[in-house]
């Protein structure tokens, strides 16, 4: 992970290059996976007990890693991020590499610059033509950020998900 402006990024972003957000996913996902992997064994946790949560970048990891684990995590909630995709070629190479559909809840503000809200609902609607059930809110007058709101929205889908484990 490295550090960014305004916080730490996953991979570095240029924007020369149209598949950098595939590369970048592709090459941080072993991270985390280790990352993930060792927490929940020195916690003593099962990996059903995994819910990821993440923000811009974060989300886009959590997506991209979340899809693919062989045991999936209970939830998966995303602030202000994507869904990142293949060049166009490698489609169907994608929907076979997703191992795991676990819920989603998308949240992402309408004011957003620098991830436009038009890519909550390009993910959404990527994750439901996968088959996963994917739930969204769109914060009004917010950017690239998190509100109360979305906050609330996020902390219930994460208890309904938990108690339906039960």
């Amino acid at each position: 992970m490295a550090a960014a402006a305004a916080g730490k990024q996953w991979f570095a972003l240029t924007f020369r290059d149209p598949n950098e957000r595939w590369l970048g996913v592709n090459q941080a996902t072993p991270v985390l996976e280790r990352f993930l992997d060792v927490e929940l064994k020195r916690r003593n946790l099962p990996a059903s007990a995994l819910a990821l949560v993440g923000f811009s970048q974060g989300t886009m990891m959590a997506l991209h890693a979340g899809l693919r684990r062989a045991a999936p995590p209970f939830a998966i909630v995303g602030y202000s991020g994507l869904l990142v995709g293949p060049p166009e070629a490698e489609m169907e190479k994608f929907a076979g590499e997703i191992k795991s559909r676990p819920p989603v809840l998308l949240v992402h503000g309408d004011q957003d610059d620098l991830i436009p809200a038009q890519a909550l609902f390009h993910a959404s609607s990527g994750l439901a033509a996968l088959s996963i059930p994917v739930e969204w809110h769109l914060s009004y007058g917010i950017g690239h950020g998190i509100d109360q709101e979305g906050m609330r929205h996020g902390g219930e889908f994460l208890a309904r998900r938990a108690a339906a484990m039960r």
